[in-house]
């Protein structure tokens, strides 16, 4: 696997790509990661910071000839989004990525691939390195644990940075420069209750699975309709209890904030008398998911596999208030940007829905580039699980990236564009967050762009990055680089 795409061009960030799929890096565990980078920065007798929160800074000078150029910052984060299929045997805190090459593209063995952001930090590294590139002065800053609440970012001291302008290297559509981003908010409802006991009654147990879908980024593919799984599963659970006397026992969909769930299971108690058509239900259920969502979702299933009976139950008024909030929760783009036709202004992801002994927990994604329209999405949704008496609370508010349609760094770089891979770029807005709103509101005086290479699926075990598009990728880059103005 290593030698495999690190022949790849350009030779230097497959190079470094290829030892990172071999350092594990799921967000929250980046010791080895941020180790890796600190060692790299001294090995090449840079200065080397790594900050309280976990983010590390490598400073380059500029070459001879080019100290009067604006000093620039070039950005990625450390962290992946850990997600494998439900066949794939694999500990994203010790076993290394799979990475292969499949046709034009680079992608992994039944897992997200972390090409986001690790092109970007590799093509970082491989800039930080090289001895031909002429820049000015250069400070590179991978920042921690950007997927799970852009906590690297919030962390950052309004001292650490000197440059004045910023590349983001977090986009995933070459020939596109971003200007602005979404902020976001998390909110977490709880539903709080004490086991119910019970003695079964000629009753079996079921559980009920839906799986088989893209899922895909919260922000990047949300406009694409993609199923939910928590919401398909929790429309079948209704219909379950209102028809079958179904039970609910226990609930598990989902497992990452910004990640549409793509796999959702539940366990159920039915009274056995209605096993037969009960499974015949499930069928057609699921001939009406095909129906509904075939166009878009080529592998959609929901099936139903007698287990064991369980100890306890989900008390019934929890249940049914459960079952209720999250089918009225509501999920997917909630508007788009009036006057600018395709993109998404808000919307919400229901991202995860589990129970744990006397405890249900359900977390929301909630992004607008509208702060206002993020307000009001975010008190909707609060109204729905407060009526349904769960607990519920807001973290992780983080802003968007205003777009500034005079930055010196946009028109060099549309220049940059256009003469290097004689294609004019189109200029864009994000749905999905970049650490540039955070980063920017502690030093708002950066000029700041946002782009990459083509990857298609982060955040889901169809990850892919585009062989070619790396290639140009890089060239932009470096070329940009090379031509960021003097002072």
């Amino acid at each position: 696997m290593k030698t495999e795409i690190a022949v790849l061009q350009p030779e230097a960030v497959w190079r470094h790509f290829s030892v990172i799929c071999n350092i594990p890096r799921p967000s929250g565990h980046l010791d080895k990661i941020i180790r890796h980078i600190v060692d790299f920065g001294h090995s090449l007798g840079l200065e080397t910071i790594c900050d309280e929160v976990g983010n590390v800074l490598i400073r380059k000078p500029a070459t001879p000839g080019m100290e009067n150029r604006k000093p620039v910052v070039i950005q990625g984060h450390m962290d992946m989004v850990p997600q494998k299929n439900a066949d794939t045997v694999h500990d994203f805190e010790i076993d290394p990525i799979e990475a292969y090459i499949d046709g034009d593209w680079v992608t992994a063995k039944g897992t997200t691939l972390g090409s986001d952001n690790g092109i970007g930090i590799s093509s970082i590294l491989a800039i930080l390195e090289s001895k031909t590139l002429k820049h000015g002065p250069l400070e590179a800053l991978f920042t921690y644990d950007e997927e799970t609440g852009m906590y690297g970012a919030l962390g950052l001291k309004p001292d650490l940075l000197q440059a004045e302008i910023l590349l983001n290297t977090d986009s995933e559509q070459e020939g596109e420069l971003y200007m602005s981003c979404a902020g976001g908010i998390d909110l977490a409802a709880s539903f709080q209750y004490k086991d119910e006991y019970y003695t079964p009654n000629e009753e079996i147990a079921l559980k009920i699975t839906v799986s088989g879908l893209k899922g895909g980024h919260s922000g990047v593919d949300i406009h694409l309709g993609r199923a939910n799984a928590n919401k398909l599963l929790f429309r079948f659970l209704k219909f379950a209890v209102s028809e079958y006397e179904a039970r609910l026992a226990w609930v598990n969909g989902g497992n990452l904030r910004n990640a549409i769930p793509r796999e959702a299971e539940a366990i159920i108690t039915i009274p056995v008398e209605y096993k037969t058509d009960f499974l015949e239900e499930v069928a057609d259920f699921e001939a009406l998911y095909v129906h509904e969502y075939g166009l878009i979702e080529n592998d959609l299933k929901l099936t139903a596999e007698e287990v064991g009976l369980p100890r306890t139950l989900i008390p019934e008024p929890i249940q049914d208030d459960l079952i209720n909030a999250v089918v009225g929760c509501r999920n997917g783009v909630a508007r788009m940007i009036p006057g600018v036709p395709g993109i998404v202004e808000t919307s919400s992801n229901l991202a995860i829905v589990r129970s744990s002994e006397g405890l249900v927990e359900v977390h929301i994604l909630i992004r607008s580039s509208s702060e206002s329209m993020k307000q009001a999405l975010t008190s909707s949704l609060e109204s729905i699980f407060l009526l349904a008496g769960a607990k519920v609370k807001t973290s992780g508010d983080y802003p968007g990236w205003e777009p500034n349609l005079n930055s010196p760094v946009l028109k060099v770089a549309k220049e940059t564009h256009l003469k290097v891979l004689e294609a004019e770029p189109e200029v864009k807005i994000m749905h999905a967050g970049l650490e540039c709103g955070i980063i920017g509101a502690t030093y708002p005086n950066l000029d700041m762009i946002s782009f990459g290479p083509t990857i298609r699926f982060p955040h889901s075990p169809d990850e892919k990055v585009e062989i070619a598009s790396v290639e140009r990728f890089w060239r932009f880059l470096t070329n940009l680089i090379e031509n960021i103005p003097v002072r």
